[in-house]
């Protein structure tokens, strides 16, 4: 987990931001993040989680207003991005690319900067990464993250029905 306004910027990522390196869009290449995600290679890791189903469902998500991307370009090619899901005031990030040194990095950061400008609480990093470490996200206990949960009054669906966390 990680409060926007928490984000560590490195000296490597501050010179790229500085030098305006990148373009940053959010929200209008969606399915094309999700793809780019889905393909690029992970470390130690054969294949994706990220199914073709799945990019179906979240850019439904995201015609709902619920899924957002951030989009890095390099000239005009697309190097980085990141996406997630958004409810309450906390955004789950879901999964991040890069191209190009610091892409993936650059676009967490105008996330944060982003989600800190619309009164958003928490970042939902969902993995406990030397690279999500290294951006300023912390390892919460379950229930930590439980009260952070009943706090944005964020519930589970079981069985089709709602039900507020207690």
């Amino acid at each position: 987990m990680l409060r926007p306004e928490n984000v560590h910027i490195s000296h490597s990522v501050r010179n790229a931001l500085n030098q305006n390196r990148f373009r940053i869009t959010i929200d209008k290449n969606f399915r094309e993040v999700m793809t780019q995600c889905s393909s690029f290679p992970r470390k130690d890791k054969e294949g994706t989680w990220i199914l073709p189903e799945m990019i179906d469902a979240y850019n439904e998500l995201f015609n709902l207003g619920y899924a957002h991307s951030v989009e890095v370009y390099e000239n005009d090619e697309l190097v980085g991005g990141l996406y997630g899901v958004a409810l309450g005031k906390i955004f789950s990030g879901e999964s991040m690319f890069a191209k190009k040194s610091n892409a993936s990095k650059t676009a967490f950061v105008h996330l944060c900067r982003h989600l800190h400008s619309q009164g958003f609480e928490w970042v939902d990093c969902q993995q406990d990464t030397p690279h999500m470490r290294s951006m300023g996200g912390e390892l919460v206990s379950e229930n930590d993250f439980m009260e952070i949960l009943r706090h944005n009054h964020i519930y589970m669906l079981s069985n089709g029905e709602k039900h507020f966390l207690k």
